[in-house]
């Protein structure tokens, strides 16, 4: 469902969201979740002043869905209104989202001055631009912020985007002068989802299906889940169904090959040697009881020399391999 209540439609029903991560939340990695029941995925950000320049095209893979993909919202930075407003409109007509997404929250110095986090210190800008984005769509727009540059100020935030006609608010617990250290503080993503009416999403440190379900019971509408399901798409599985019930070794296997495949389909490279790079961080994370396979995985250029590295275990049966429990499993992408 596309337009206004995207976001509302798919929060009647459980699951948890896929998070935007710069090198991972790219199409195979959605199609995986989406098949899994995510509730809904986002993409990778995209810089606005980027689409707007002229140099990029309905091709831009950072923004491109796999052929029927649904349930995807498009996430982009900026810092200028204009400039958010007409990226809105060419996301939509190159990219058919199904909502639009502010980053307020990314910490890493290159954009710094071109949006993500800085927009914590200027929160009036991220209001402006909230609006500008809303007058150039009919979809859905949302935020995900983090508590605050340096000290929490999220209540704050949360209530001015939602004043500035936010749609969702999704809120990752910690400051950007803490980018990934420390604890995820969800007593303060409490604090704003009570303050706003607007659903909230809460993000930080969810690497289980329990940790996930018990953060949902703090009063947000949904998780969102980054580093956790890489490797393990099946964590939306669990949270759309309520049964942990852990994938074999045969099915990871198979899984990690599918996502090789997929990468090449989609990149559509001939050699291989560009597609599957980006992979090889993330195809020994389904496997993370086998070891030996790490450094073999972490050079594959094809997904012909994945099926070859994963030959005995996708033929595996139950019986032959032991699987990894939830809690081991969930250890290494934590």
């Amino acid at each position: 469902m596309n337009g206004p209540g995207f976001y509302q439609s798919r929060l009647q029903r459980p699951g948890a969201v896929l998070a935007p991560m710069a090198g991972y939340s790219d199409a195979p990695m959605r199609q995986l979740a989406a098949e899994q029941g995510a509730l809904w995925t986002v993409s990778e950000m995209i810089s606005a002043r980027g689409l707007m320049g002229g140099g990029d095209t309905e091709k831009l893979n950072l923004g491109r869905p796999y052929p029927g993909e649904q349930g995807r919202v498009v996430q982009l930075f900026g810092a200028e209104p204009e400039v958010l407003a007409g990226a809105v409109a060419r996301v939509e007509a190159w990219f058919a989202p199904a909502a639009v997404d502010l980053n307020m929250g990314c910490p890493v110095p290159k954009i710094r001055g071109k949006g993500g986090a800085c927009l914590l210190q200027t929160p009036e800008t991220a209001y402006d631009l909230v609006r500008a984005m809303r007058s150039a769509t009919t979809l859905d727009v949302s935020a995900k912020i983090r508590l605050g540059w340096d000290h929490d100020r999220s209540v704050e935030v949360a209530q001015g985007l939602e004043a500035a006609g936010a749609a969702l608010i999704t809120v990752h617990g910690r400051t950007s002068a803490q980018r990934y250290t420390g604890e995820a503080d969800w007593d303060a993503i409490a604090r704003v989802a009570s303050a706003v009416k607007v659903p909230v999403v809460g993000s930080g440190d969810i690497t289980t299906s329990a940790a996930a379900r018990e953060r949902q019971r703090m009063g947000v509408a949904a998780v969102m889940i980054g580093r956790g399901a890489v490797g393990n798409p099946w964590i939306f599985r669990a949270l759309a169904s309520g049964e942990d019930a852990w994938p074999g070794v045969q099915e990871r296997a198979r899984t990690a090959l599918r996502h090789a495949e997929l990468q090449e389909q989609f990149y559509d490279d001939d050699t291989g040697r560009l597609t599957l790079r980006p992979l090889r961080k993330v195809l020994p994370q389904y496997l993370p009881d086998f070891p030996e396979l790490r450094g073999p995985l972490t050079q594959v250029l094809t997904a012909q020399d994945v099926r070859q590295v994963l030959a005995p275990l996708l033929g595996a049966a139950a019986s032959d391999v032991t699987p990894a429990r939830p809690a081991e499993y969930a250890v290494s992408h934590s």
